[in-house]
């Protein structure tokens, strides 16, 4: 049994966050909470050029995000769920994006729109993969490409994240090896790390 009520997977994009959030949350019997930014209109001409959409991208992100957790934060007694995301994400998308003059509206706004206090969750699960190997599986899904470097934006602002991360227990996952969806006993083995993780920071890494 898993001991928490509010489970966490984050990590960069082609970590495969949904898939295993989708996962746990089915194997707890728990509420699957997705992103509520995932259908974000500006995506496709972000990527395409990001100086010119950065701005637009983040505050659609920031507005649907705030009413989510305002959302969360209104409910009496919050339901017990794994989401696929963190709402402390969208600042590091925002820092990571935007430019001084953008990222200081965005920082004006963000008050405005968010609760007083950010919901975290009880535990948060940290995917991380190799580069490489997460622009392999963005292809597989037939999603657009990056721009060069951008993953390895993204990746580096997650680890330095991370590092300073204090609002909730972190197990960090190495998923190079690891087949959450498709192998039970990888999946397995996971259960058993969220289950007996102790501290701020517990690790999960298969050996070769």
């Amino acid at each position: 049994m898993i001991p928490y009520r509010h489970i966490a997977i984050e990590g960069p994009v082609g970590v495969g966050k949904t898939a295993l959030a989708r996962k746990l949350a089915e194997h707890c019997q728990l509420r699957l909470c997705a992103d509520p930014a995932r259908g974000n209109p500006f995506l496709t001409r972000f990527y395409q050029n990001m100086s010119h959409h950065a701005l637009a991208t983040q505050l659609y992100c920031l507005r649907e995000r705030a009413s989510a957790a305002r959302e969360r934060c209104a409910e009496s007694e919050p339901s017990a769920c794994v989401s696929d995301f963190l709402f402390d994400k969208d600042a590091l998308f925002a820092r990571l994006t935007l430019d001084a003059d953008e990222l200081a509206l965005y920082e004006s706004l963000r008050p405005a729109l968010l609760p007083a206090e950010l919901p975290q969750p009880d535990l948060v699960v940290y995917l991380q993969a190799p580069t490489e190997m997460l622009a392999r599986r963005i292809a597989a899904r037939g999603e657009l490409a990056f721009p060069d470097g951008y993953l390895k934006r993204i990746d580096a602002a997650y680890s330095e994240f991370f590092m300073q991360y204090e609002a909730a227990p972190v197990v960090m996952v190495n998923t190079e090896r690891l087949d959450f969806v498709d192998k039970p006993e990888d999946f397995e083995l996971l259960l058993r790390c969220i289950s007996e993780a102790k501290g701020q920071r517990s690790y999960f890494n298969v050996a070769v």
